[in-house]
């Protein structure tokens, strides 16, 4: 019975999704939905963007299993990210009426500097589109009882979010993030309600964290321990910043007002809510403390299947059926944006540029070739890897944090930073981040705080040494007034 609700579940995400293809008649409509979002669908595409399968799964594990100390990047760094994109960004993204946030870096600097970025921004998708992919393999083997391998699962994960997302692109993803956040808040409460019923009241649930020093939130330690926190909530807070997703989510609004406000409510309904299924995860372990045998488990992976087992094992149909439900709408909801950010990013600023007279219509059907393509480059990855959802998400971060980052910053707030400015920190930020990650990956200074660095003095350094020979362009635009 629970299979059929599924089933019946997913049929009707893909008639929304098809649904929404109506709406598609160009690129801008697949890439940004015509940029005619209101408030509460803009709000439900940025809530979207981080509620995924590592919020339900993997943060809410390694929350039952580490406290919040371990988890500072997701949801503190993702929901700071958004805070700092709705006060510093969204109407700079909004004004400059682009496609990419590839394009910013052609306007602003040059052809060679748009195409590395981009490179950068669109690869560091794998991670990221590959967590979700990897939780619906394990979604369709825990309801399957094993009948459906993991890669079985992720296989038809894949096929299912490619499939409605080709063909409605950003609008698909806009209407079916506003079922799927509907689904996500009705079936996660209900969920939690129901959990801490049979935990004895969510109080109890509270004192047993409590008890276990579940909410020391900073390191207790000297620097050494400050510093690996401090870079995990870096790296989601700034290095998400420069990503296609976020950027299609807040440009995807009807006008810069909305984008801004959509961003702050986003901000704060994600901070709040990702503690909904922390709250399940650990009510699961004071139900049946038995539960943490998976954290000694040789695969990491593992642990992620706390809230699936628990709900199957501890929860009548009506309770399985809203969580699984939930569970899949966090999950296709990122997936689907995960999916089409990094198909626009490479057609518009990675392929584009090296074609000639390259119309609408053959845009809008290399993004959709595109985006097969690269669902089948994550398909692979999420076969192959053995990280955690929560680990993924971390390291696509990294790629972005080190090259595309300080260039977007400097561009848009200092008039000084050039062409040269902009390679130079690409490069050093780069390759001192690999460097450190072949050298030392778990040495006392993270690889990408060291490849911050980087970036930020090869942009300072190249700009300044440049000034007499190459004119620097002024910032995008003055984001201190309306146009």
């Amino acid at each position: 019975m629970l299979v059929t609700i599924v089933i019946v579940y997913l049929l009707i995400t893909i008639a929304i999704g098809l649904y929404a293809s109506r709406r598609v008649h160009d690129s801008k409509d697949f890439m940004v939905a015509g940029r005619s979002l209101p408030l509460y669908i803009s709000v439900a595409t940025v809530f979207a963007t981080w509620f995924g399968a590592e919020t339900v799964l993997s943060v809410s594990a390694t929350f039952a299993r580490d406290g919040l100390n371990g988890i500072p990047a997701d949801p503190f760094g993702a929901s700071a990210c958004l805070l700092v994109v709705a006060f510093f960004f969204a109407r700079a993204f909004y004004r400059m009426n682009l496609l990419t946030i590839g394009d910013f870096y052609r306007k602003r600097y040059n052809k060679p500097v748009e195409v590395v970025t981009s490179l950068a921004i669109g690869l560091s998708y794998l991670g990221w589109t590959s967590a979700q992919l990897t939780a619906l393999g394990l979604v369709l083997m825990v309801l399957s009882d094993g009948a459906i391998s993991l890669s079985t699962g992720i296989i038809i994960g894949t096929a299912v979010v490619a499939g409605y997302t080709i063909w409605g692109g950003m609008w698909s993803v806009a209407m079916t993030d506003l079922f799927q956040t509907v689904v996500i808040l009705v079936g996660l409460l209900a969920v939690a309600w129901l959990m801490a019923d049979m935990a004895g009241g969510a109080g109890t649930v509270v004192q047993a964290a409590i008890d276990a020093d579940k909410f020391a939130f900073f390191p207790q330690g000297d620097w050494t321990e400050w510093l690996p926190f401090i870079a995990a909530f870096l790296t989601l807070a700034l290095g998400s910043i420069p990503q296609q997703d976020v950027f299609q989510r807040v440009t995807s609004a009807k006008d810069e007002d909305t984008a801004v406000r959509a961003s702050l409510i986003g901000a704060g309904a994600y901070f709040c809510f990702a503690f909904v299924p922390m709250f399940i995860a650990y009510a699961a372990m004071t139900i049946d403390p038995s539960m943490v045998q998976l954290f000694a488990s040789e695969d990491p992976r593992e642990i992620q299947r706390i809230l699936p087992d628990a709900v199957l094992a501890q929860t009548p149909l009506w309770a399985q059926a809203m969580f699984f439900g939930a569970l899949l709408s966090a999950i296709l909801s990122t997936a689907s944006g995960a999916l089409l950010a990094p198909a626009s990013i490479f057609t518009e600023n990675v392929i584009r540029p090296f074609v000639k007279h390259m119309g609408d219509r053959q845009l809008l059907l290399t993004v959709r070739l595109v985006l097969i393509i690269f669902a089948m480059g994550a398909l692979l990855f999420a076969l192959n890897s053995r990280s955690t959802m929560y680990e993924m998400v971390q390291n696509a971060y990294k790629v972005t944090l080190v090259a595309a980052f300080t260039p977007l910053v400097f561009g848009l707030y200092w008039r000084r930073a050039t062409n040269a400015g902009a390679v130079l920190s690409i490069v050093l930020g780069l390759l001192s981040w690999i460097t450190m990650e072949v050298v030392a990956p778990e040495g006392i200074w993270p690889p990408q705080i060291i490849g911050l660095g980087f970036a930020i003095a090869g942009m300072v350094v190249g700009s300044l040494m440049t000034q007499s020979r190459e004119h620097h362009g002024a910032p995008a635009l003055d984001i201190g007034r309306k146009d």
